[in-house]
């Protein structure tokens, strides 16, 4: 139901998020996933019934949630779960540093866990076309594992995946890598990063930027600038379009598309956000959670128009009083 309606909302394209790549790498136990015949049985059943109805192009956003996994529901309170309480299980990451200093470390890993975890992101991506999905978001923010493997907060290692920037980045080129293989050219791969840690020390815009030129150079189709969510005691100045100065940062540097996100909620100032070139698209997801038609919201009050279903068109205020006078 919920990517049914969010499927007539007038938006260019409908991502489903944060889809498991294995059940480790759920946020929490109800999380989606895409890892074997079973959850890709389940997924097409979604994509069939939504497809049935609407035209609207489909993404899937791929992720690993790290030492965030293991975590009760969100409106639960969303606190990590330990491996030998119900509905919880053994976080990993790429040093054993837990999000909050209270909460079981996750376990560091190894050589085979890391090309475990590579090839559950191609093998995600291979399902992914079989099921006719449109383009792939690899989810490299907020914290999750690949975000992990960037920020020198969380990325204590010794070895060539720890250290330099270069290093810190290896990892997550090579799941983009292993993504981009499995997926078919035709269609394409993006990424979702976050453009800075808000933290002392941490991962930073400049970093950011040398990440997009390097997946940019690998064939990235898009970069998806967000922000945050790594550590615990971030400082972040939320307001209107508050990470808009990320995404230009990367639109400056890149010739591939740049979408923004974060406390975009009015029509007038995502098309300022485009028009100024700060970035190339918009992304909306609590914004369109609470009103899953503000697509239409935004095409009437800057004058564009979208594609829905025929049947809504007698929706529209101009249109009500031929209605009534029809009955």
């Amino acid at each position: 139901m919920h990517l049914g309606q969010l499927s007539h909302s007038g938006a260019g394209i409908l991502t489903i998020e944060a889809t498991a790549v294995s059940p480790e790498g759920r946020i929490s136990y109800a999380d989606v996933g895409l890892w074997d015949d079973a959850t890709e049985d389940a997924m097409r059943g979604v994509l069939d019934g939504v497809r049935r109805w609407s035209s609207m192009p489909i993404a899937i956003q791929l992720a690993h949630a790290g030492r965030k996994a293991s975590t009760d529901l969100p409106w639960k309170g969303g606190a990590q779960i330990a491996p030998d309480h119900a509905n919880g299980w053994q976080t990993v990451a790429p040093s054993p540093l837990p999000f909050e200093e209270h909460e079981v470390p996750p376990t560091e890993l190894d050589r085979a866990g890391l090309d475990r975890i590579r090839d559950a992101f191609a093998d995600a991506a291979r399902r992914s076309a079989h099921l006719g999905i449109d383009a792939i978001q690899i989810h490299a923010a907020h914290g999750y594992l690949l975000h992990n493997f960037l920020s020198p907060l969380s990325n204590r290692r010794t070895d060539d995946y720890g250290g330099s920037l270069e290093n810190r980045m290896r990892f997550p080129l090579e799941v983009f890598d292993a993504v981009r293989a499995a997926y078919p050219t035709e269609r394409p791969v993006t990424i979702r990063v976050s453009g800075t840690d808000w933290a002392e020390g941490g991962w930073d815009a400049e970093q950011t930027v040398a990440f997009a030129k390097a997946l940019e150079a690998r064939g990235c189709a898009a970069i998806h600038v967000s922000s945050g969510g790594l550590d615990a005691d971030q400082k972040i100045p939320v307001g209107p379009s508050y990470q808009v100065p990320l995404a230009r940062a990367v639109k400056q540097a890149v010739s591939i598309p740049v979408v923004a996100v974060g406390l975009i909620t009015e029509p007038e100032q995502a098309e300022a956000i485009v028009a100024t070139g700060d970035a190339d698209m918009i992304g909306v997801a609590r914004t369109i959670t609470y009103d899953a038609r503000w697509p239409w919201h935004a095409a009437a009050a800057l004058g564009a128009t979208v594609k829905v279903p025929p049947q809504y068109l007698r929706s529209q205020p101009s249109n009500l009083k031929e209605l009534f006078k029809r009955g």
